[in-house]
């Protein structure tokens, strides 16, 4: 017997959404989800759930009073995205979970690479105003030329998202910087409690000075955590340089002051950057000090966890940003600026301490 009935290639999820999306084209005015529910006859699940669907792609707007209201999206919408640099791994991460998220929210992201300098963030800023993008997100270092990068994109109206580092009318998101910094202070000081019964020669910090002082506040914050947990340290004890993120330099500022310190064998370093605990210890293994030194990193990159998982390595922890976190998190951030919803001054991603087992 010969097949008479069409086949039917319909799907149903899809047709409830497209209802559900309709009527609120239709309405044009705010609906609750009950409404919804009692006049499409779908189930209240599968409402609340196309309607957060709707919400996160940019076609719909959930209202302070929770009503939920349609948005007319003439076009996709299209962020720019200032990358810190293509070579730093920290930075790629974050632009690889960015690209990702953007995908998923049905969103463009042009992504330029600040190349971890100012006047390239100025230009770069630049460039996204004459694309007329519809937001961009800011991820670069220097503190200096943020007023600028802010203004240029404030002038063409363009909403901005900061990373990691203030800009003047931006909304912040990144890691909770002097947190952060207290539990790797605490970390290095328990290691010398239990390693040098408390007694230590040198706290020093490798600081990113550009980055301004909320990015300062990282040693700041270890200071603070090693103070707390070892009292009594005199002032002098403690010590900061500027690492300014980077390998090479934090390995040349710490091969010069252990080789100008070389009787000392109590040294704890905090280092603002994986980069820059990755150049200190650099420079510890030159001197063949690794006894002498302990060290924690922040971002915990992939040599950086590897190094942490060696028995005898002076990195003994880094604190993860979790990466991998920050494009789901900044791309709903950013669809919430854009649709004008209002959202919190300082948005902060979570964050864990990794260190060796024992």
């Amino acid at each position: 017997m010969k097949r008479t009935t069409k086949p039917n290639y319909l799907i149903p999820v899809l047709s409830k959404a497209l209802d559900i999306l309709e009527m609120l084209q239709s309405d044009n005015q705010p609906i609750t989800l009950e409404s919804l529910y009692k006049r499409t006859r779908i189930s209240k699940t599968t409402v609340y759930r196309v309607l957060k669907t709707l919400v996160h792609r940019g076609y719909v707007t959930q209202l302070p009073d929770g009503y939920y209201r349609h948005i007319t999206r003439p076009k996709k919408l299209r962020f720019g995205f200032g990358s810190q640099s293509g070579e730093e791994p920290f930075s790629n991460a974050v632009t690889h979970s960015m690209l990702e998220a953007a995908s998923a929210a049905g969103v463009e992201l042009i992504v330029l690479d600040n190349r971890y300098d100012g006047q390239t963030a100025i230009q770069n800023a630049v460039e996204f105003v004459k694309s007329r993008v519809d937001l961009v997100i800011e991820f670069q270092v220097d503190q200096t030329v943020a007023p600028v990068v802010a203004d240029c994109i404030a002038e063409a109206k363009i909403p901005l998202i900061a990373i990691d580092i203030p800009h003047p009318h931006a909304t912040y998101f990144g890691v909770d910087n002097y947190r952060v910094g207290i539990e790797a202070g605490e970390l290095l000081a328990s290691h010398a409690i239990e390693r040098w019964q408390s007694k230590v020669d040198w706290v020093i910090g490798l600081d990113l000075q550009e980055a301004g002082p909320l990015v300062q506040s990282r040693i700041t914050g270890a200071f603070e955590g090693i103070r707390k947990t070892i009292p009594g340290l005199l002032e002098e004890t403690f010590v900061r340089m500027d690492g300014q993120g980077k390998r090479e330099r934090s390995r040349k500022a710490v091969h010069a002051f252990l080789q100008r310190h070389s009787k000392e064998k109590r040294i704890l370093i905090a280092a603002a950057t994986d980069s820059s605990a990755l150049g200190g210890l650099d420079a510890v293994r030159e001197l063949r000090r690794e006894s002498h030194v302990a060290i924690v990193g922040q971002d915990c990159i992939k040599e950086a966890a590897e190094e942490i998982a060696r028995r005898n390595s002076s990195l003994i922890g880094s604190v993860s940003h979790e990466a991998q976190l920050y494009g789901a998190s900044v791309i709903q951030l950013a669809l919430s600026v854009y649709n004008g919803q209002t959202v919190a001054p300082y948005n902060y991603v979570a964050h864990r301490m990794v260190k060796r087992s024992k």
